[in-house]
């Protein structure tokens, strides 16, 4: 099969398109024919090495996490999917796979996928939409009138984010850049911020939830914004957030937390019910083939992206 792999960590020019071994399935496993997948900040950050502590020197290595696709072989274990079901979830990002016109996937990280989406939607939705999901409702506890606040939210996370936010009837306000203030109002925020002009951090607003999908600012510069059990979530783990986050484990009143996503049936399931509702939209910025996984990776890199960069895979005749 063709897929997009590295055989060392480096820039962009350490991506090659090649024929690879198709996977094998173990008996809980689905092997899917990849239709499309996506690209997120976590994968060029694993194949530029920022990672490699935790994901190690096994190569060659698949890059990309998030797939839709179609079922065409299932283990002998499986009980939920037969050859045909359209899924998608997303791979391990520290090990991937994704890039790749074959995968094997646990059974117990995927779900039907939406119907009234194409694969490059579909494949825009798993981290992103799961990562917003989980941080707001599980790590937030968000409530209908809660205010929050979605710093980046015209990234991948925040289209999803402030979609999600709005879905559950919160108040939201979206920093952006100028240029995306329609675009984020458009997804439904009450309120929108241009960051290069405002300082969500040095007004006088206090917010509930403030989910920075960007890592640009720390629970410390959050705090005097935050209501007095409010909660600061980050997208992304920095030393200035480690003791905050400790700290939020034992004491009351304003916390830190780090958002990991979590692939699991139920979830995929709720960003479906929402995105078949027309709730919630995967927007998808550009979409590149799976020979241009570089230029994706290139583009994503830019930080211009306005939502989610899709990758489609032609559909093969044979395995």
């Amino acid at each position: 099969m063709q897929a997009v792999v590295f055989d060392r960590y480096g820039d962009i020019e350490v991506l090659q398109y090649r024929e690879v071994e198709q996977p094998t399935i173990k008996p809980d496993e689905l092997l899917v024919q990849v239709r499309a997948s996506s690209v997120n900040p976590v994968d060029w950050k694993i194949r530029q090495g920022h990672l490699q502590l935790l994901s190690g020197f096994n190569f060659p290595r698949i890059v990309g996490s998030d797939i839709s696709g179609v079922v065409v072989q299932v283990g002998q274990d499986v009980t939920r999917f037969q050859p045909g079901d359209e899924v998608y979830t997303f791979l391990n990002p520290l090990n991937g796979g994704a890039c790749a016109q074959y995968c094997a996937v646990p059974e117990s990280t995927a779900a039907i996928k939406p119907q009234n989406v194409t694969h490059a939607e579909a494949a825009a939705i798993p981290i992103a939409g799961l990562t917003a999901l989980q941080a707001l409702r599980d790590l937030g506890e968000i409530q209908a009138g809660k205010k929050v606040l979605i710093n980046g939210a015209s990234g991948g996370v925040g289209i999803f984010a402030v979609q999600i936010a709005k879905a559950m009837k919160a108040e939201v306000t979206g920093v952006c850049s100028a240029k995306n203030l329609n675009f984020v109002q458009s997804l439904g925020a009450d309120i929108v911020l241009d960051y290069a002009e405002v300082d969500f951090t040095q007004q006088i607003q206090k917010y509930d939830i403030i989910l920075d999908a960007v890592g640009k600012k720390n629970f410390a510069d959050c705090e005097n914004v935050l209501q007095t059990e409010g909660v600061y979530i980050s997208t992304l783990p920095s030393f200035e957030n480690l003791a905050p986050m400790f700290l939020s484990l034992f004491m009351s009143g304003k916390k830190a937390k780090l958002i990991v996503a979590n692939a699991n049936p139920s979830d995929l399931g709720s960003l479906r019910e929402l995105i078949e509702s027309g709730e919630v939209e995967p927007i998808v910025d550009r979409t590149y083939s799976l020979e241009e996984v570089a230029a994706a990776h290139a583009y994503s890199e830019t930080g211009r992206a306005v939502g989610k960069i899709a990758i489609s895979i032609e559909k093969v005749s044979s395995q």
